[in-house]
C-alpha cells in the first residue's frame, strides 16, 4: 500500500530549512520541474533555479531552490541545496531591488567575457525566483 504522505527535508551548508510531512512536491530540475506523489519511483536528480511548490493539507506552500541535488525514495525527499529561502522570508522589495540590481549587471555585462555574463545572468535568475516565490505567498 502506498503511503499517504511523502516527508519533505530541504537543506542548504547554512541551516536546515524545511522538515515536513507532505501530500505532493514540485522542484525544479535542471532541465524541467518534477513531480513527486508518495510512493514515487527512487531517483537521484540535479535541481536549477527556481520555486519548490508542496501541499500541506489544503495549503500550497513555497520556497526557493538554487542549484543542488534531490534524492527521491517512495516516502521521502532529500533536498540539498546551496541556497534556498521559504516566501515568508522574503522581503519582496530587497529582492526586486536585487532583480534591478542584476537586470542593470547584464546590461553591462554584454560584450564582457563570457563568465562576467553568465555570473549576471545567473544572478539575474535568482532574484526573479525570489520575487515570483514572494508574491505568490
Amino acid at each position: 500500500m502506498l503511503p499517504e504522505k511523502i516527508e519533505l527535508e530541504v537543506v542548504t551548508p547554512e541551516r536546515f530549512v524545511l522538515d515536513e510531512k507532505v501530500e505532493s512536491i514540485e522542484m525544479p530540475g535542471k532541465d524541467g520541474y518534477l513531480g513527486i506523489l508518495p510512493g514515487h519511483a527512487p531517483l537521484l536528480t540535479e535541481l536549477g533555479v527556481g520555486i519548490l511548490t508542496y501541499q500541506k493539507g489544503a495549503e500550497v506552500r513555497r520556497l526557493t531552490v538554487v542549484n543542488g541535488y534531490a534524492e527521491v525514495l517512495p516516502d521521502r525527499v532529500i533536498v540539498l541545496a546551496e541556497v534556498s529561502e521559504r516566501a515568508e522570508e522574503i522581503d519582496v522589495q530587497r529582492a526586486r531591488t536585487a532583480a534591478e540590481r542584476a537586470q542593470s549587471e547584464l546590461a553591462k555585462a554584454t560584450g564582457a567575457p563570457e563568465t562576467d555574463w553568465q555570473s549576471a545572468s545567473a544572478a539575474l535568475q535568482r532574484a526573479l525566483v525570489r520575487v515570483e516565490a514572494a508574491s505568490k505567498r
